[in-house]
């Protein structure tokens, strides 16, 4: 059974996350959502998984996002703190994590920093900075503006200038609503509909929207190094970024698998089960011993 958990710390914003705990299994798995989003990104995911039987699943929301809202300052570093946090709170050691688009750089960033917390990885569609196209690429171009903006805000909420709360966003229900669009009408492009900030923005801060943007176009943490196991799921048909440019950069991890599937960028929603099925796959082969 899932539990929704908060963890308290002195002094800072409370964290939100969900834990399917198996007594007495060793194995974690921790999910990561990416910008502008929240931890229902896994709730399709969680009720379909075979992990379920013999692991342990938690999710979390990001600080910023979702149950952990926070108009403080908001960077990696600081979401890398909130997640050791809640491992040390749950008494996990070494945990498996995935993490999609900005998830997968907290993936990569959290195992820089703490290596000896993560034992495997999955990273779906990660963001490679130098290859994006579009919005992205226009918002890594403009990255140190868009960083005065947020400084920009944060004093005017001090001030007491900003929005007193915000809707929950359940995005099973929106993915399951996109499909029909997508399955009644061919033409309508994904991205039109999940890249739209005037809607994302109604569910969190501006400035938090903004600085998901910053750290998206974050440069990656050295791949050469990575030293424990990793899956990459690809997108064949990403639009936000060039796939086989990325697929040249995913490369340089030591050993990685490369999974290919049809879809663009958002591979929870367009392919839940293919996706579903690779991901159960993997992690049943990266069990702990013993």
């Amino acid at each position: 059974m899932e539990i929704t958990r908060t963890l308290e710390r002195p002094g800072k914003d409370p964290l939100g996350y969900r834990l399917w705990r198996n007594s007495g299994a060793r194995d974690v798995l921790v999910m990561i959502h990416g910008a502008a989003s929240n931890l229902t990104r896994w709730s399709e995911f969680v009720s379909h998984s075979s992990l379920k039987e013999s692991w342990n699943l938690l999710r979390m929301d990001l600080r910023g996002h979702g149950s952990s809202m926070s108009r403080r300052g908001i960077r990696i570093e600081s979401w890398c703190e909130d997640l050791r946090a809640i491992l040390d709170a749950e008494e996990f050691d070494r945990v498996v994590i995935i993490g999609h688009s900005l998830g997968a750089h907290v993936a990569l960033y959290f195992r820089d920093t703490f290596p000896e917390r993560v034992r495997a990885m999955i990273l779906i569609d990660p963001v490679i900075p130098q290859n994006l196209s579009g919005k992205l690429r226009l918002a890594r171009n403009l990255r140190w503006f868009l960083q005065l903006i947020v400084y920009g805000i944060r004093l005017l909420n001090a001030l007491g200038l900003r929005r007193r709360s915000f809707p929950p966003r359940d995005l099973r229900e929106l993915d399951e609503h996109t499909r029909k669009i997508l399955a009644g009408d061919s033409g309508t492009d994904i991205a039109d509909l999940y890249t739209k900030p005037s809607i994302d923005m109604a569910y969190l801060p501006v400035a938090n929207y903004i600085q998901d943007m910053i750290e998206v176009t974050r440069k990656l943490p050295s791949l050469e190094h990575i030293d424990i196991p990793v899956l990459v799921l690809l997108s064949a048909g990403a639009t936000v970024s060039d796939p086989e440019r990325n697929l040249a950069v995913i490369r340089r991890i030591p050993g990685v698998e490369i999974q290919s599937i049809n879809a663009n960028h958002w591979l929870m929603t367009e392919r839940p089960e293919e996706a579903r099925k690779a991901i159960d796959g993997w992690c049943l082969k990266q069990r702990s011993k013993g």
